[in-house]
């Protein structure tokens, strides 16, 4: 029996070395319950500047996907006084947004609606994953961080005040509820997605008592993750160490001005912020969004050409498909964006090309399998 198998053995490993995907098939990655398809509402915030432009570019590939996701648009614009109450409830209501950047004024007593929005739901906790994309050359390879900062505290508290004039008082709010929350958060994260390491961002030896809190409640939460192991770097040695050595760290746990600052260092090193993808999560609703600094926001030049990078907005609604459970599209969109940043012949400026958003688009839908 064995000596007549052979034959037709060798001639199974022969097709197979002629063609590599003889046995090619999708395999599992969500079994659905019963009703699981339904389409789901998502509120859509296209924001300032180029946001408009780079959510357009998701509004187009979900529908070439057919994906089973609707948006219901709100124009909220950074110059407003607050977030439309309306808005308010259609996130509380649909428990998802997908929101474009809002312009922040600089100075002049103006709140930012991205942070009142973050308060308003209990957004506390903001990802950014800083990874290296396939054929999009960096400084450094093999970067693969996740930063998950504190999004509701801190110096964003935004409790200032002038004691006498010329001399303003701002403080810094770090409560122990909120920094147990963050570093359960971060260990619980990368605990579910298979992380090897957590590091904790700080300026303890500056600040002993508030970033001392914020250590000893992370310090704290690590004993229940034996399997995780735990570190701790005082916040300019981090920034020194991820531009020297960035594969060193896996996910990173930070107060909420730390967080900002090195996950825009991390999304330099990785490719820059049009390439990084990002959320705001709390309890019961997600915000996605690019997600480091939208520097672009109010680029005018980029307004006018339409020349916007799309890639962080389009990993982000990436990241949202998987947060209501449809992976299958999720995979899709990811698999299609990096062959399109791989293939190289399209990319906007800010990645060394001369490309228009909607061309960058174009590539993506005829990517999608």
């Amino acid at each position: 029996m064995a000596r007549r198998s052979f034959p037709i053995l060798k001639q199974i490993l022969q097709k197979s070395a002629e063609n590599p995907r003889p046995f090619l098939c999708r395999s599992v990655t969500y079994m659905p319950r019963p009703g699981d398809g339904t389409p789901r509402a998502v509120t859509l915030i296209p924001g300032d500047g180029v946001g408009p432009l780079v959510t357009n570019a998701v509004e187009q590939v979900m529908d070439a996907m057919h994906a089973p996701v609707y948006f219901e648009r709100y124009e909220v614009h950074g110059d407003m006084k607050s977030v439309p109450p309306e808005v308010i409830k259609s996130i509380q209501k649909n428990k998802v947004c997908l929101k474009g950047g809002l312009h922040t004024p600089v100075g002049g007593g103006v709140s930012s609606l991205n942070v009142q929005l973050r308060k308003e739901l209990d957004l506390f906790a903001s990802l950014v994953n800083c990874v290296n994309l396939p054929g999009l050359p960096t400084r450094h390879d093999n970067v693969d961080i996740v930063v998950i900062r504190e999004n509701t505290e801190g110096e964003y508290s935004g409790l200032e005040h002038e004691v006498v004039p010329g001399v303003v008082e701002s403080l810094k709010v770090i409560t122990k509820f909120c920094s147990e929350r963050i570093a359960k958060y971060a260990f619980e994260y990368a605990y579910l997605n298979n992380r090897k390491k957590v590091t904790a961002v700080h300026k303890a030896n500056i600040m002993k008592l508030a970033d001392g809190l914020f250590l000893e409640s992370c310090r704290e939460i690590a004993k229940k993750y034996p399997g995780i192991h735990y570190n701790e770097i005082i916040v300019d040695n981090c920034c020194m160490q991820l531009v020297s050595k960035p594969e060193q760290f896996d996910v990173m746990v930070t107060p909420n001005l730390y967080g900002n600052l090195v996950a825009n260092t991390a999304a330099g090193i990785a490719g820059g912020t049009g390439v990084m993808p990002g959320g705001n999560v709390g309890a019961d609703t997600a915000v996605f969004e690019q997600g480091a600094s939208a520097g672009n926001v109010g680029n005018q030049n980029q307004v006018e050409e339409k020349r916007a990078n799309p890639v962080a907005v389009l990993l982000s609604s990436a990241m949202m498909l998987r947060h209501l459970q449809f992976p299958s599209f999720a995979d899709r969109l990811e698999t299609a964006v990096k062959h399109v940043i791989a293939e190289g012949k399209y990319r906007t400026k800010d990645l060394g090309g001369d490309s228009t958003t909607q061309e960058v688009v174009d590539a993506v839908l005829a990517a999608l399998d």
